[in-house]
């Protein structure tokens, strides 16, 4: 599992999926925000990473600026889940398949069986006054 995106002689760049929905709620307020997901982007493309953001089909009704967020799916720049089904199951196949790290304090507790390895690609994060960190620990506590 890579660690740093840029390892010497290392050109391709790492797929980290962003969970949408997690980072959108992952501050205070009455709605979920679409500029944490803007900023969380960010990061993860100054830091060298090439970031995918997926999100549940419930969060175009939850999300603050929704004309923001229909356009960026319109634009492919957020893939959402379809409506019925689990965002998360979605998150953690794509992240196997693509061998991807994955954004998002979610543990996954109810899909461990499935996925053991997904504490192993996570990365935690902490949003504060539009400033985000990131923690690589990529290993359970």
């Amino acid at each position: 599992m890579p660690d740093d995106p840029k390892e010497e002689g290392r050109e391709e760049r790492v797929t980290v999926l962003i969970d949408a929905s997690n980072v959108a709620h992952s501050t205070e307020g009455e709605h979920p925000r679409l500029e944490n997901i803007a900023i969380v982007v960010r990061k993860l493309r100054e830091e060298g990473y090439e970031p995918v953001v997926m999100a549940d089909a419930a969060l175009r009704h939850q999300i603050d600026d929704r004309e923001g967020y229909e356009r960026r799916i319109e634009e492919g720049k957020i893939r959402q889940a379809p409506a019925g089904t689990d965002a998360d199951y979605f998150i953690l196949a794509f992240a196997r398949e693509l061998d991807a790290l994955i954004v998002s304090n979610d543990r996954f507790r109810d899909r461990a069986e499935a996925f053991p390895e997904a504490h192993e690609r996570m990365i935690r994060y902490m949003i504060v006054a539009d400033e985000v960190v990131f923690e690589r620990r990529n290993k359970p506590r």
